[in-house]
């Protein structure tokens, strides 16, 4: 957790480096060592009246992607350090490292609203 904060105040620091070249012109485009880096797909949907066994599966997949996310960023972050890299290139890099961390709080949000809900079913059956 420790390592992922890190990884975040990093991209924010990077993005406000950027925002801050508001005069520049210039083309965002990831540059060729950050488009090898593959950012894993989302995990499988969570069943709108989850069980518990979908809630264990959900939490083994969601622990597999973050995972995988992390490689995705580190790539970025290798790619990131290439001296030759414009500012276009920085902002594509920060976008994508911005859009993985905003996707793995959406899936964090959907597997709580899941929990949310079986305790809530659970409650209701038991009282």
């Amino acid at each position: 957790m420790k390592r992922i904060f890190t990884l975040l105040a990093a991209a924010v620091l990077c993005a406000n480096v950027v925002a801050q070249d508001d005069d520049a012109d210039y083309e965002q485009v990831l540059p060729e060592a950050a488009q090898k880096c593959v950012l894993p797909t989302s995990p499988d949907a969570i069943p709108e009246e989850a069980v518990y066994d979908d809630l264990v599966n959900a939490k083994k997949q969601i622990a597999v992607f973050q995972e995988e996310v992390v490689g995705f960023r580190e790539c970025l972050q290798a790619a990131e350090a290439d001296p030759d890299n414009t500012p276009g290139n920085k902002a594509a890099i920060v976008a994508s490292f911005n859009y993985s961390v905003e996707m793995e709080e959406r899936i964090a949000e959907r597997f709580n609203a899941a929990v949310r809900g079986y305790k809530e079913r659970k409650a209701a059956a038991e009282g």
